[in-house]
């Protein structure tokens, strides 16, 4: 199941943690990839790595998601180069954390140029392909903050829910053309984001990491952490042919710890 040799995916923040893995276990299941992010050095090394694990075609592409249409620019380039994509992961690293109240401007329309904008231009790059192939699929990963806002986390809980709001419309405008939208909702996943959110919590908090990352284990029901590349089984499920009727879903993968339905 989860087929994917003949499909081309984008994955986006896909040097470290949930979006490494997406990549990986995308590449597994037979999909070529191009891995986009900031850092040219961490790319190569991630792409001859992914490659290297997986037999599959790998390639990069260095693009800064503070500047959407020069994001654009460089995606349209690369599909004129290569041909299109047919699976879109959009996953970028979330906002600082801190009080809602206390943020300026600046952060939130950063956060909203990162994330909102910056899927827009991704989208408006690679739908006409999908659109004449008549099949695409494009995957965001977001936050649990979309159903419960996290404490701590305002700028990144108005953002996350901005980002699950566009994808819901763009879901219902793309479906009579064979391709689908849907969100995936991480709960708290083994990475270096969760551990570095975890010391500024101890910092604020005058307590110590190791006391925050055990108080957030005991809210998951299941008793851990996830890790990362159970987050990219879910994204391969709604990447996949067997997913052709899924769209316009927030599919929350986070051990049962959120508590609405």
């Amino acid at each position: 199941m989860f087929e994917l040799h003949g499909k081309r995916a984008l994955v986006c923040g896909s040097t470290q943690g949930i979006g490494k893995s997406c990549a990986q276990t995308l590449a597994r299941q037979g999909a070529a990839l191009t891995l986009l992010a900031r850092n040219e050095t961490a790319l190569a090394g991630t792409a001859r790595g992914i490659a290297q694990l997986t037999g599959a075609a790998v390639d990069h592409l260095c693009a800064d998601f503070s500047d959407p249409d020069a994001l654009r620019a460089r995606v349209e380039q690369r599909v004129q180069r290569d041909g299109g994509f047919d699976i879109l992961v959009n996953n970028t690293g979330g906002p600082p954390s801190g009080p809602l109240f206390d943020a300026p401007g600046e952060a939130f329309l950063k956060a909203i140029t990162m994330h909102v904008l910056c899927n827009q231009a991704l989208a408006q790059a690679l739908v006409p392909g999908m659109k004449l192939r008549g099949w695409g699929r494009i995957i965001n990963v977001i936050s649990t903050s979309v159903r419960e806002p996290i404490p701590g986390l305002g700028v990144s809980n108005t953002t996350r829910a901005a980002v699950a709001g566009w994808a819901k419309t763009l879901s219902r405008e793309l479906a009579p053309l064979g391709i689908t939208v849907n969100n995936v909702l991480p709960g708290y996943t083994d990475t270096a984001r969760l551990r570095s959110l975890f010391e500024k919590k101890a910092e604020r908090e005058g307590s110590s990491a190791d006391e925050v990352a055990e108080q957030s284990r005991q809210a998951v029901p299941l008793g851990r952490f996830a890790r990362p590349e159970e987050i990219a089984a879910a994204v391969a499920f709604l990447a996949s042919p067997e997913a052709s009727y899924v769209s316009g879903v927030s599919l929350a993968v986070d051990g049962g710890r959120m508590a609405s339905i």
